[in-house]
């Protein structure tokens, strides 16, 4: 599989084009688990030198998405059955937390925040943009963490979430999950609303634990994908 070339962005440097396009193209599975990344035909297939190319692989193997393999280059990294198990469960955890302490820390502001995140993520789900829907998704959550005030319970969450992006794009482009993540996440926000800690902890924690379901169930066919 290839990517297309570069719509460039006057505001950003190319090498952060380019590592953007590349990054986006592994998330969606254009490029797939296992393939090797060859600069020249990405450079080719991007329009731009290898060395933008290179700098990207370089920062892609910081973030996880991309293995360097002696002798062998850049690979597109793969992910386990039981890799996705343990980041899942890892993130059933963390999200708990987050609802817990947001519940006892968020402020009315946080709270219109979250509510209008609810509606655009509604109209998306109606309109069936999924990469939309994908975007006001992570910003709820993220707007949860935020909410803690509490900086490396966000980082550690924030360091799980790229290795399961398309196991949770799959999820999303299922329109009756789509539509319980936006009643799911109506109901965290009454529970944040009424400062009821425990029931938040308690909704969060379901709330992933029924992508989680469905991430292994639908998607973990094969040993590695």
């Amino acid at each position: 599989m290839g990517i297309n070339n570069l719509t460039l962005d006057n505001y950003k440097p190319l090498r952060d084009v380019v590592f953007e396009n590349i990054r986006e193209a592994i998330m969606e599975g254009t490029l797939r688990p296992g393939e090797r990344l060859m600069e020249i035909q990405l450079a080719e297939q991007l329009g731009v030198s290898r060395t933008p190319v290179r700098e990207a692989i370089r920062k892609l193997e910081l973030e996880g998405l991309v293995v360097m393999l002696p002798r062998k280059g850049a690979y597109v990294a793969s992910i386990s059955k039981k890799d996705l198990v343990d980041i899942l469960e890892l993130r059933v955890g963390l999200e708990g937390l987050a609802a817990f302490y947001a519940a006892e820390r968020i402020s009315s502001e946080g709270i219109e925040n979250l509510e209008q995140i609810s509606r655009d993520l509604e109209s998306y789900v109606h309109q069936n943009d999924v990469t939309n829907m994908l975007k006001k998704d992570e910003e709820f959550h993220n707007a949860i963490f935020e909410s803690t005030g509490n900086a490396r319970l966000k980082s550690t969450m924030l360091s799980i979430w790229e290795p399961v992006y398309r196991f949770r794009l799959k999820y999303m482009s299922d329109y009756s999950s789509a539509v319980n993540i936006v009643d799911e996440h109506n109901r965290i926000i009454e529970a944040l609303k009424k400062g009821e800690a425990d029931l938040a902890e308690k909704l969060a924690k379901e709330h992933i634990e029924k992508a989680e379901q469905f991430m292994i169930e639908e998607l973990m066919q094969d040993e590695t994908v």
